[in-house]
Parts: structure tokens; C-alpha cells; sequence
């Protein structure tokens, strides 16, 4: 007894017609990606608490982050694995944007503690001439407390005493810069 041909195979359409382009993803690739997703979790598992609720994560994904923050060694690693697997399976970009969003903050921050470093180091080397430059700025500054700080933090610097007026004028400033 012969087997006939299946007479279902002569429905299928043919596709020569069509302009389908397929993309061939090699495994070097998928690997590479893989491997991304895996850092991303990590980074994700070296947030606190409080950044961890910034950024848009499902509560499954949340958990395992937390677990992974709990763990130590190789359960952490095989934890990392698992974040970067399930993390596969999710549209990761709204992630990867709310912790560029994190970093870029964290990032000003830092800018503005070197800014305020320089304006408080030019403040205790040019003295009275470079108040302006902090009035300028923030127009409720008080002149006065700014000039005693200025004063006590000179003679601070030169009877090599420990620089507490220094970080006065430094937390003036932050002060002044935050509000």
C-alpha cells in the first residue's frame, strides 16, 4: 500500500509573490543581548528603595529585584540570571528610560556640589570682592552672615586649623542653591 500525497499541501499558498524579508539573528547576538538584560537587572538590584520606586517595574519583577538585594554570593548571581531572564519577556525601554532619568539627577547633583565647591573656594581666597558673585545668583542671601563665614573660614586657613567655617559656607550655599 502507497501513500498518496496529502491534498491539504496543494492549498498552502505560495509566498513567492510576496517581498517577506527574514532576519537571521545569529546566536553571538542573542547571547550579547542576553547578557545586557543581565546588567540591567544588576543595576537595577544596586538600587535603593526609594529609586526602585521610580521606575516602572511589575510587581513579579519588584520582588525578584528585592530578593536579589537580600542575597549574597552565588544565590545573588544566579538571582541576576533570573532578573535578566524575566526581563527578557518585558518591554524594557520605559526601564532603561526612568534609570537614564535617575542617573541624569544624580548627575546635576554632582555638577552642582563642584560648582558650589569652587564658588565657596573663591569665596575664602578673594574675600569681600567675591560675594557678588553668590548675590548675583540668589538675590535673599544675607550679605552679612556670608562675610562673618568668609572671615572666621580666612583665619581657619591660615592658623592651619581644621576648616569648620569651610564647610559652613558650603552648606550656606547648598542651601541658598536648593531653595
Amino acid at each position: 500500500m502507497t501513500k498518496q500525497p496529502d491534498e491539504r499541501l496543494d492549498d498552502v499558498p505560495d509566498n513567492q509573490g510576496e517581498d517577506e524579508e527574514i532576519i537571521w539573528v545569529s546566536k553571538s547576538e542573542i547571547k550579547r543581548d542576553a547578557e545586557e538584560l543581565k546588567r540591567l537587572g544588576a543595576e537595577l538590584a544596586h538600587l535603593g528603595k526609594n529609586a526602585l520606586e521610580k521606575i516602572p517595574l511589575d510587581e513579579e519583577l519588584l520582588a525578584a529585584i528585592e530578593l536579589a538585594q537580600r542575597i549574597k554570593k552565588e544565590g545573588r548571581r544566579r538571582q541576576l540570571q533570573l532578573i535578566g531572564k524575566m526581563l527578557r519577556a518585558r518591554d524594557v525601554d520605559p526601564i532603561r528610560q526612568a534609570l537614564d532619568k535617575l542617573k541624569n539627577r544624580h548627575n546635576q547633583q554632582v555638577a552642582l556640589f563642584y560648582k558650589l565647591e569652587a564658588l565657596r573656594d573663591r569665596l575664602i581666597d578673594q574675600g569681600y570682592e567675591a560675594i557678588n558673585e553668590v548675590i548675583a545668583p540668589y538675590p535673599h542671601a544675607d550679605r552679612q552672615q556670608l562675610s562673618s563665614m568668609i572671615r572666621n573660614a580666612q583665619k581657619e586657613k591660615a592658623g592651619n586649623k581644621p576648616l569648620k567655617s569651610s564647610r559652613q559656607i558650603f552648606q550656606y550655599l547648598r542651601k541658598l542653591a536648593e531653595s
